[in-house]
């Protein structure tokens, strides 16, 4: 006789069941199976059906992500595992003639919950370069700590700061780097060049970037970024009105607050606080600035 022997601890349980009941232990389809034990549940009429039923119960393995399906009273409930979460946060870059301004809120969020409220997202990478950062808060940690060393290291061997083009630069290729297991980060950079005129950056996850003068990622982009390329950038005018007029620091900073009020009213992830680094020759100012806390 050829012996068949399921996998499993359900094929080695009929399997010995077989053997003490007396029963042919090669069990094809249409044969019936009386005499299962107990422990199995209620006797099914077809061997094999009786297994479908067990490992769509159990669940059955789909490749790496490891997905499983189970049977349940309401009906199949899908599982899974993602790697990534949202934290939330609004990040914003603008630039000016002489200045730089880069803003982020503070509110940590998971979920429909809120773990923390003053948690930064900005990094002061130099006296004229500031790193923004929204998106997962762990790899946020782990993005700006790899930076920080990379820019420890090149300040002595150079015995000079990094420039904001070359931090742009390095950036880039720190996220390029891990663009098949990404950091879920979205970043801008923003500070003045050794010329002193002030430039941002925005970034995607895989380090995509752009040279312009105002940016906004995060959870809020939709609602900032607009308002920004009206007032700032001189965009969505109207047919024959005339270009807005460049805007001060202080203008540039009352601006960004009227942007965070506005937005943490309509986003849920955007509140609390707003981290405001004003960012010119003589060094980067720190200003915070309290929103709604609801």
């Amino acid at each position: 006789k050829i012996l068949i022997v399921e996998r499993g601890v359900t094929g080695f349980c009929l399997f010995r069941s077989a053997l003490r009941v007396g029963m042919d232990p090669l069990l094809r389809p249409g044969h019936s199976a009386p005499c299962l034990p107990s422990a199995l549940g209620a006797p099914h009429a077809d061997v094999f059906d009786r297994l479908d039923a067990r490992s769509s119960t159990f669940g059955v393995h789909q490749g790496a992500a490891d997905k499983a399906s189970k049977s349940t009273a309401g009906g199949p409930v899908q599982a899974a595992f993602s790697p990534y979460q949202d934290n939330g946060g609004s990040v914003v870059a603008v630039a000016g003639k002489d200045f730089c301004v880069v803003a982020s809120d503070t509110r940590f969020g998971l979920g429909y919950s809120i773990p923390a409220r003053k948690v930064s997202r900005n990094l002061i990478l130099t006296d004229q370069v500031v790193l923004a950062t929204a998106g997962m808060q762990a790899d946020t940690s782990t993005l700006h700590k790899v930076l920080r060393t990379r820019l420890r290291m090149y300040q002595q061997n150079h015995g000079k700061p990094m420039s904001l083009p070359a931090v742009a630069q390095m950036l880039g290729n720190t996220l390029y780097y891990k663009r098949f297991f990404p950091y879920y980060t979205f970043n801008v950079v923003g500070g003045v060049d050794e010329s002193g005129e002030g430039y941002v950056y925005g970034y995607d996850a895989i380090g995509s970037n752009e040279k312009v003068k105002v940016v906004c990622t995060g959870a809020a982009q939709s609602l900032i970024q607009p308002v920004l390329d009206n007032q700032v950038d001189g965009k969505q005018l109207q047919m024959g009105a005339a270009p807005p007029a460049p805007l001060s620091l202080q203008q540039t900073v009352d601006l960004v607050k009227d942007c965070f009020s506005s937005a943490g009213e309509r986003e849920i992830y955007t509140g609390d606080f707003v981290e405001i680094c004003k960012i010119t020759q003589t060094g980067v100012e720190v200003e915070l600035f309290e929103l709604k806390l609801d």
